[in-house]
Order: C-alpha cells, then structure tokens, then sequence
C-alpha cells in the first residue's frame, strides 16, 4: 500500500493523495479520469470541448467506472455554465472547476448543494476575489503551464497566491514528480496540479505517436504564442506553429474564421448561442472581437493535434516539464511513485535541522 500525505486538499475532498490531474480539452476524459480516481487523485473531466448532452454521457461513464470523486470543469462564462453547475448537482459531482472565477451566486448554488467549488487563477487579486465570494479552494498555474498561460514563474506566484488567502491552494505549472510535490507542500501548497504529466501516460486517450512526439522534446522545445487564439498559448514548438507566428493578422484571422464554422458544427450551436458566448467572453476576459473569433482555434486546433493525430495541422499544448519527461506509466503506477518519492524527501528534510547541542559542538 503506498503510504500517505494528509493535507487540506485531501480532507476537503476526500481523495487519498493531494494530487490533480486538470481538465485538459480533449484529453482529460472519462478513461483518464476514472484511473486518476482510482489510483487516489483528484481527475477533473474537461468539459470546455463537450456539448451537454456529451458531457452527460461522460459523467455517466466515469461514474460507472470509480466510485471516488472527482470533477467537472467548466467554462465560467459558457452560455449553459449553469446548466452544467445543475447537472453536476444532479449527479452528484464532487469538484467543479472553473477556468475563470465564476459568479458568486453560482458558487453560492453550488457550495449549498455539498460540491466544492475550485477555480483557476493566475494572480494573487483573483484568488482574493474568488475567495471572498466562498471558493473553496484555488489552482495557481504559472508560466511553465501548458495551454493558456500567464507570465511569472510558479515559484513566484505561488508565494504571492498563499500569502494573500486564508484557503488551500493546489500549485499547477512545471510539476510532474515527487520532488515537486515535497517542494509545492514546502511552501505551503495543499497538493500539486498536472496537466502534461497526466497526457503522457498509458490511459490518455491521446495517439501513441503524438505521446512520442512530446517525449521527443527538449526543455527549449514549448513557445508561448499568442497566433493560436489571440491570448498567451504555451504549446509544442511544431512548424505549424512556427507558420502561425511567420503569418499575417489578415491570415491569422481568416483561418480563425474557418474554425469558428467548424466549431459551430461540431457542437451544434446556434448563431444567436454563438454571439452571446462571444459577449460573454469580451466581458470576462476584455477581449477584442478579433481575438474572440480566433478562440475558435483552439478547440479545433487542439482536436487536430490531441485527437486525430494530425500534428501539422494541429497544436500540442504543453507545458515545459515535457523536455524532461521520459516515459509512459499507468495513472497508478506515476501516482504512487510521486507520492512515494514525496514523502522520502520530506523526511530527509530532518537531516538538515541541527539540535542546540550538535550547534554548539
């Protein structure tokens, strides 16, 4: 039996190890997620690239396969985030995740029906924010995250983020073995978040060929590009990406255009739902209408590269730490080595503390 960490993460959830694998769009799955739970992490299924009627299926299938908890995210300023915030209610969801901070009330709804609200912030003002409307816990992901990303170094905004709140914050970015968690949990961190770490094992659903193509990295190989969907993007240095930072604004937002019409049928929305997401993105994150029609990139973009295999005509989001992994472990067998490798380093920590006696010697 692999031994245990108890932290406020772990209580607050009820999972046996303070680790999170996030919700990555098209990779964080019923599959993966189920042998996160059962393994005795928090998985977090993505729903950002589900339609709702999709997403109900994925709930349903992950409950058929762990009887532990584990999470939905959810786009905050999604036109049906409430919706989604009943079905999880509904079926008994113990974590919903939230990309952006979402509304009081709708913390407020969900905090009363038992599921713990945890959303994802990139500042220490957000997380005050979230925290004063009743947010159970926050993830801070720093700039070595994959996907979309923020400027400061985790061990910066990690500091920053647990000076300035009262409850437990999960560390995301650059995090993938036992070493990380010891240092996460030095800090004051209640467990680690991973999101490349979790892609590159044998239950993601991603093609074997892609997982070697992020093997195949080194630490140099990520590029935080903002041609993908207008906003800062860490993802493969691929020569897709490479044409998409040579190209023009003109071309850019052509091609974005296309995959807007893609996205809209894949998913089924209507114009109307369309311009009202749109609105609602302008909103939340202060975007032009130029950056709104190219977020339609990163579904279909992603989608490409994740799902069907297509790296020169998709992208990888990833974080840095895929230059340093090297292999393909089960969800079980990453998850017991981390906790494992954790716990020995933590208690190696004592060899460095000196008694009075031994100071003075």
């Amino acid at each position: 039996m692999t031994a245990r960490l108890k932290t406020p993460l772990t209580e607050l959830v009820g999972i046996e190890h303070p680790i999170v694998q996030t919700g990555m769009g098209w990779v964080a799955g019923p599959s993966l997620v189920s042998a996160t739970a059962n393994a005795g992490g928090l998985g977090i299924l993505a729903s950002a690239t589900m339609t709702f009627e999709e997403l109900e299926v994925a709930i349903a299938k992950t409950k058929s396969q762990t009887d532990k908890p584990f999470g939905v995210n959810i786009r905050a300023d999604g036109f049906d985030a409430a919706e989604r915030c009943e079905l999880m209610i509904r079926e008994g969801v113990k974590v919903a995740s939230f990309a952006l901070a979402p509304k009081k009330e709708l913390i407020a709804r969900l905090k009363d029906n038992g599921v713990v609200v945890v959303p994802s912030i990139g500042a220490a003002k957000h997380a005050v924010k979230v925290a004063s409307w009743g947010a159970d816990a926050v993830i801070v992901q720093g700039g070595e995250g994959g996907g979309h990303t923020g400027s400061v170094a985790t061990t910066l905004l990690l500091p920053s983020v647990l000076d300035a709140v009262d409850i437990p914050v999960i560390a995301g970015g650059g995090f993938f073995d036992g070493r990380g968690l010891a240092a996460a949990l030095s800090y004051g961190a209640a467990g680690v978040a991973m999101g490349t770490r979790f892609l590159l094992t044998q239950e993601s659903s991603v093609p074997d060929s892609v997982k070697q193509e992020y093997l195949s990295r080194g630490l140099q190989d990520t590029v935080v590009s903002t041609k993908v969907d207008g906003m800062p993007h860490r993802v493969l240095n691929t020569e897709l990406v490479r044409k998409l930072e040579n190209s023009s604004s003109a071309r850019g937002f052509a091609a974005a255009a296309s995959n807007a019409l893609k996205f809209k049928g894949m998913t089924g929305m209507k114009w109307t739902t369309i311009v009202k997401d749109g609105l609602a993105m302008r909103k939340h994150k202060d975007l032009t209408w130029s950056q709104v029609i190219m977020a339609a990139n990163t579904p279909m973009l992603l989608k490409a590269g994740l799902v069907e295999g297509n790296t020169q005509a998709g992208v990888l989001a990833s974080g840095q730490v895929a230059g340093i992994i090297e292999d393909l472990p089960t969800v079980r067998e990453l998850i017991d080595r981390i906790i494992a490798d954790a716990i020995t380093r933590i208690d190696a920590l004592g060899s460095f503390r000196v008694t009075d006696a031994e100071a003075t010697a």
